[in-house]
């Protein structure tokens, strides 16, 4: 343990959680994580989207899960954000899928915590590695992918849709560059996370207008989320495509989609939503980040709503019970 705190998610009401920081290991690295105590035995593991630290990322959501008694464990990937590892800022998504087998078995180790009441949560990024971590723990009790970017060459060319082929080409050449540097044992050469359309940045969609005011409308985390990653993770990441892992998901796994998301691909989500055995979809409007804003109430309510009714008790006799969101 590192230290405790208050955090805050305002919304319709005040809810106030207390949480501790708590660290793990993966590969020899520490993990950082904040783990919120809960009162029913459950732990849903949470991490952020491509790059982003799990402050921006699940400060609001973990704090309405745990006022519902839910426990939750939310960490940082390795070389980002308060968790070791080196180089900095560089995403790699089998280290990262690592790390998510790491902090579930370590969420089973916490104190009140039911090894069978465990749940994983992601969005953007993060909620498709959901898919591939849901297919690889078919024990988990359940698994929340929010704006999931399930991947797929649709998916791709609807957001290079939103950036000028000489920006593209510039950005490809650049992670070429820190690849090949990274090889060398050089820094990694770094990119923003987000720009306008013809900028050298990993996403130029409408949707980048939205990250501060959604992630961190106060300024809070400026001095400990850095907005970069390393230009070669972007190689990585055109290639992978985790809703093809949805049919072997085994637990019950709700899909939240945007339906006017122009970061992460509508119809690839709902594709991994109904693919998947266990599969519920919700279907809400805004865009990648309307969860975070205008849309949280609806989707805060439809995620307890899902855990409420699939990491009750096993000696309850309603678990399982309650009508499934339509498709």
């Amino acid at each position: 343990m590192t230290d405790t705190t208050a955090v805050s998610a305002v919304s319709a009401a005040t809810t106030t959680a207390t949480r501790r920081g708590v660290r793990f290991e993966v590969a020899g690295q520490q993990i950082a994580a904040w783990h919120y105590p809960g009162t029913d035995g459950t732990c849903v593991v949470m991490a952020g989207g491509f790059a982003v630290t799990k402050e921006p990322a699940t400060d609001l959501f973990a704090a309405r899960l745990n006022a519902a008694g839910h426990g939750v464990l939310a960490f940082d990937y390795r070389r980002l954000g308060g968790s070791g590892g080196t180089p900095r800022q560089v995403v790699r998504v089998r280290d990262q899928l690592a790390d998510w087998q790491a902090a579930l078995g370590f969420a089973a180790t916490l104190p009140g915590v039911d090894p069978a009441r465990i749940a994983v949560w992601g969005f953007s990024a993060t909620g498709g590695h959901i898919l591939n971590v849901a297919a690889r723990n078919p024990r988990l009790a359940a698994a929340v992918a929010q704006t999931p970017n399930a991947g797929g060459l649709a998916a791709g060319r609807a957001v290079m849709r939103y950036q000028t082929p000489g920006a593209m080409l510039r950005l490809t050449a650049r992670g070429v560059r820190d690849a090949l540097g990274g090889l060398a044992g050089r820094a990694p050469l770094l990119v923003p996370l987000g720009g306008a359309p013809g900028e050298v940045a990993v996403m130029t969609t409408p949707d980048v207008a939205d990250t501060r005011r959604a992630l961190d409308p106060d300024g809070r985390h400026a001095e400990d989320w850095q907005q970069q990653v390393a230009a070669r993770s972007v190689l990585r990441l055109a290639f992978y495509r985790p809703g093809r892992a949805a049919r072997r998901v085994r637990c019950p796994l709700l899909v939240l989609v945007c339906d006017d998301d122009k970061s992460a691909y509508p119809p690839a989500a709902i594709a991994a939503a109904r693919r998947a055995p266990g599969g519920e979809l919700v279907r809400m409007p805004g865009g990648h980040y309307a969860p975070f804003l205008a849309g949280h109430e609806q989707a805060v309510a439809a995620q307890l709503a899902f855990l409420e009714r699939h990491l009750r008790d096993p000696r309850d006799p309603r678990r399982g019970g309650g009508r499934r969101p339509s498709r």
